[in-house]
């Protein structure tokens, strides 16, 4: 178990966290959110015990392994598969011992620690990890200072995890990993047997791979049972019956204080003016929903959409040199209506294809044709280097409308997205989400037909990540996505080509059909002669053992069922008391019958926190269950 108790921390004068506190029961996976800037980084430091902080604690058992990916990635000339099996220090030390040690009892309990930490199959698991992220069986054996700095990231990812700390703490994981290395990370996460800690703006990473939220706003730590989907639906009853209660209480205050400035003056109602005054400090203040407003990005519609096809390809290949094409026998069509997101394991040539669309790269062989007058906008997260460090966003818009008056350049800064205050900021100076706002803004300045878009999420929150769902939504035209984000791409597009072998072609399945692929693949590296053994068993046969797999655990379920039924209960019950103890009569008429309803809603609400920590170890157990 991990408390966070009466937590408070401050980055360069800002308070990041005030008495903030949180508990989570061993085996939790949980998904820390909250805007950019509220301090989720901060809270990882202080439980790593990289930072001090200002008041509270972090208490996490003796001895408890906390493992977090590197800072910095490994460039050394070690292969990939040593650097990873190096990850487990244990194990490298027994091996080590092993080699010099003489006495015989000692070499006995080297040998069975080595058996009890499954020491000989380390190999196998390291190499399975690796695959899961994206490196072949060739791949594992180069050299760390071979790949570039992306790629390496993957590999201080693939040693932590081969580690198996007992507190994993991984932040932004997906930023380098492209969607069949989130898919996978994913199905990893949900499976791994101990306590994970994720920040994470991957809407599917923390629907599917967590089972709570905790939730970083206003300097406070909020626990939700549940992935994000729930939390958000949770925290919007939460607002709407806090806005509700701060309404009615600040009537009963005015109403209450309005007397007191008639009569506590008057000797004939001095004595009823006093008991409205102790009345009103007894009440006390409901706080006031914060809510952070989130700019929307808006992309200029194209004047003229061309008739389509708007790109036709037969038969055409495309590389880096003459003669050498990375894709070949490509032939596709794009249309003026259309929404493609093109998926591949990062090496495949998306990016490549994407460059052969946008012109950045000749076709090598075969035909292209484009539609006449058609115009490209193209964004890549590279590209956030162009950006010139000195220069306001309004200086990179002026320079594409140097006749059109300061009005109207600020305008076009905030269809962007920019808030008013980050228009004269210089670019070094704005974050990275804000660095991808005003880049978008710049790719689709001049209301382009086709609109490319090659990974724009990695620095954008989920908000802002909403933002642009709503913004692709709203554009008229076509729009190609390369994009690690699943969420994004199902609320966008409605085609899907692979990048593979290759070449490039259409998938004809959806989404969750490719993620199926991808797990199952990864699955079967896992464990060969499971895999073997399983192509034995018929459908059928499958069915029934998945049917039996999930009676035997029916009791196991129908208890999880039980508790979150009263969980429901419990919160409804609070809700019920709250509103009552918001009325200020209660306190004046009955104040006994207030006493007993503050009783009563805190038993509830420690019986609340009880049923909601069981709820979590069961879950948790139930799905490692269903999983293994």
């Amino acid at each position: 178990m991990i408390t966070i108790s009466d937590l408070s921390a401050r980055i360069a004068g800002r308070l990041l966290l005030d008495h903030a506190s949180v508990t989570l029961p061993a085996g939790t996976k949980a998904g820390l959110v909250g805007r950019n800037g509220a301090g989720k980084s901060t809270l990882f430091k202080i439980i790593t015990g990289d930072m001090a902080s200002e008041s509270g604690s972090v208490s996490i058992p003796k001895n408890a392994r906390i493992g977090q990916v590197a800072q910095e990635a490994p460039g050394t000339e070690d292969s990939l598969i040593t650097i990873v099996m190096a990850a487990d220090k244990e194990r490298t030390a027994l091996l080590d011992e092993a080699e010099t040690a003489t006495d015989p009892n000692r070499i006995a309990e080297i040998q069975m620690r080595l058996v009890d930490i499954d020491a000989h199959s380390a190999e196998a698991r390291a190499a399975s990890i690796l695959a899961g992220l994206g490196f072949n069986a060739e791949a594992q054996l180069r050299p760390a200072s071979s790949f570039s700095g992306g790629w390496r990231m993957r590999v201080a990812l693939a040693a932590v995890l081969f580690a198996q700390p007992d507190l994993l703490l991984l932040d932004e994981p997906t930023n380098y990993l492209d969607l069949e290395g989130t898919m996978w990370l994913e199905d990893y996460v949900r499976r791994y047997p101990h306590t994970v800690i994720v920040i994470s703006h991957d809407r599917d990473m923390l629907n599917n791979a967590v089972n709570s939220i905790v939730h970083l706003d206003q300097q406070k730590l909020t626990f939700y049972r549940g992935g994000y989907d729930q939390f958000e639906r949770q925290k919007a009853e939460n607002d709407e019956l806090q806005m509700k209660a701060k309404a009615k209480s600040d009537a009963a205050r005015k109403h209450i204080q309005s007397y007191i400035d008639r009569f506590r003056y008057k000797a004939s109602k001095a004595k009823q003016a006093q008991s409205r005054i102790k009345a009103l400090e007894r009440m006390g203040t409901v706080s006031a929903v914060v809510e952070d407003h989130v700019q929307p990005i808006t992309f200029p519609e194209p004047e003229k959409q061309p008739a389509s096809p708007i790109v036709a390809i037969s038969k055409g290949g495309v590389g880096y040199e003459p003669g050498k094409p990375i894709l070949k026998n490509i032939s596709l069509r794009i249309d003026a209506d259309d929404r493609i997101a093109l998926l591949g394991s990062n090496g495949n040539g998306k990016s490549t294809f994407a460059k052969l669309i946008s012109g950045r790269l000749k076709i090598d062989g075969g035909e292209m044709k484009l539609a006449p007058s058609l115009s490209i906008g193209f964004f890549a997260q590279h590209q956030l280097d162009d950006l010139i460090p000195n220069e306001s966003p309004v200086d990179h818009v002026r320079r594409l409308m140097p006749d059109a008056p300061e009005a109207k350049v600020r305008a076009r800064v905030a269809q962007m997205g920019l808030a008013t205050e980050k228009m004269a900021t210089a670019a070094k100076d704005l974050s990275g989400g804000e660095k991808a706002r005003l880049l978008m803004g710049l790719a689709a300045f001049h209301a382009p037909n086709l609109l490319i878009l090659d990974e724009p999420t990695n620095h954008l929150d989920i908000d802002s990540r909403h933002a642009l769902i709503e913004a692709l939504n709203d554009y008229d035209g076509a729009v190609i996505l390369i994009s690690h984000d699943r969420h994004l791409i199902e609320a966008t597009v409605d085609r899907l080509w692979l990048v593979n072998e290759g070449t490039v072609k259409p998938f004809e399945g959806d989404l969750e059909e490719y993620r199926d692929l991808i797990v199952a693949s990864s699955r079967k590296k896992d464990d060969k002669p499971q895999a073997a053994a399983d192509e034995q068993v018929n459908k059928a046969d499958q069915r029934k053992a998945n049917a039996e797999k999930r009676a035997s655990f029916a009791p196991l379920k129908k208890k999880i069922n039980e508790i979150e039924a009263l969980t429901g209960k419990l919160e409804k019950l609070i809700a019920g008391l709250d509103k009552e103890l918001a009325d200020p009569a209660l306190y004046e008429k009955a104040p006994a019958k207030a006493a007993a309803k503050a009783k009563e809603r805190g038993e509830a609400a420690a019986k609340l926190s009880a049923a909601e920590e069981e709820w979590l170890m069961l879950s948790s157990e139930y799905e490692e269950a269903m999983a293994g």
